[in-house]
C-alpha cells in the first residue's frame, strides 16, 4: 500500500486573497468546495493528477508569526523568464524577503500574507515540472524524512544525503518534494502542509495505521469530526490523510 501526494494546504487569514494571488502566479483558476476555502486548480487537469499539486487555501484566525518551514519553489526557463516572473509577482502583491539567503541566483519573495517562496533561476532538472518546481521542507534530518515520506507515498527517492533529500512521483511528472537540512526546529503549527490521498478501493484507516507504524503520530488541531485524519511526521510536520478517491 502507498498513497499519493495530491495537494498543498495553506492557512490564510483571507483565503480569497491568498488563493487569488496563487492562481494568478501559477496561471491557474480558482474554485471553492465551501465557505472559507479557496481551491487553486491547474487548468486542463482532472483531480487528482500527478502532474500537479493542487493548492487548498483555508481560512484560519491566526496570523503568521514565524518563517514557514514548508515553502514553494517556482520554476523558470530562462533568465528573462525569471526576471519577468519576479516583476509580475511583485505587481500582484508579492514582496521581497530576507531569510538569510545571502547572494544567491534565486529570488525570495513572500505572498500577500507573508508566506515565503522562491523564484528559481533556470535549472534543467525543473524544466518539465510545470510552474511549481518543488515543495521544500526545512528539517533536521533529511535521511529520516526521506525514509518516512518515501514509505508513506508511492514516490521515488531520487537523492538523499545528510543535507538534502529529493522525491518525485513515480510517474516522473509534476513537482519534486525536497527536504533541506536547516538550523532550528519546528516551534508552531505549520501554515503550509501536505495532503495525502489513498487510491480508490484502498482503506483509509489501514493507511493511517501503516503511517503510525512508520513513525507518524496523531495530532489534534481542533479539527473536530472530519472525514480526514490529521497526523504529524517524525519532525512534527502536520499532514492530512484524505478519503480514497
Amino acid at each position: 500500500m502507498a498513497m499519493r501526494l495530491v495537494q498543498i494546504a495553506m492557512d490564510a487569514r483571507d483565503d480569497s486573497v491568498v488563493g487569488g494571488f496563487w492562481a494568478e502566479a501559477l496561471g491557474w483558476s480558482v474554485d471553492s468546495e465551501g465557505p472559507d476555502v479557496t481551491n487553486v486548480v491547474p487548468v486542463g487537469l482532472v483531480y487528482p493528477d500527478p502532474a500537479a499539486l493542487y493548492i487548498d487555501v483555508v481560512a484560519v484566525p491566526e496570523h503568521k508569526t514565524v518563517k514557514n518551514r514548508v515553502h514553494i519553489d517556482l520554476a523558470t526557463t530562462s533568465a528573462t523568464h525569471q526576471a519577468d516572473l519576479v516583476a509580475r509577482l511583485r505587481a500582484l502583491g508579492a514582496t521581497p524577503v530576507d531569510v538569510g539567503q545571502g547572494d544567491v541566483p534565486w529570488t525570495v519573495l513572500a505572498d500577500p500574507e507573508g508566506n515565503e517562496f522562491c523564484v528559481l533561476e533556470p535549472r534543467p532538472v525543473y524544466q518539465d515540472t510545470g510552474p511549481i518546481a518543488a515543495v521544500v521542507v526545512d528539517c533536521v534530518g533529511p535521511r529520516v524524512m526521506a525514509r518516512f515520506w518515501g514509505e508513506a507515498m508511492d514516490w521515488t527517492l531520487h537523492e538523499v544525503t545528510d543535507d538534502h533529500a529529493v522525491l518525485r512521483s513515480a510517474k516522473g511528472v509534476g513537482p519534486y518534494l525536497e527536504f533541506l537540512r536547516t538550523p532550528g526546529v519546528k516551534t508552531v503549527k505549520n501554515r503550509v502542509h501536505l495532503d495525502l490521498r489513498p487510491y480508490p478501493g484502498d482503506d483509509q484507516a489501514a493507511e493511517v495505521a501503516r503511517l503510525r507504524a512508520l513513525g507518524a503520530t496523531d495530532i489534534d488541531l481542533g479539527q473536530g469530526d472530519v472525514p480526514w485524519t490529521v497526523l504529524a511526521d517524525p519532525e512534527g510536520n502536520e499532514f492530512c490523510v484524505l478519503t480514497p478517491r
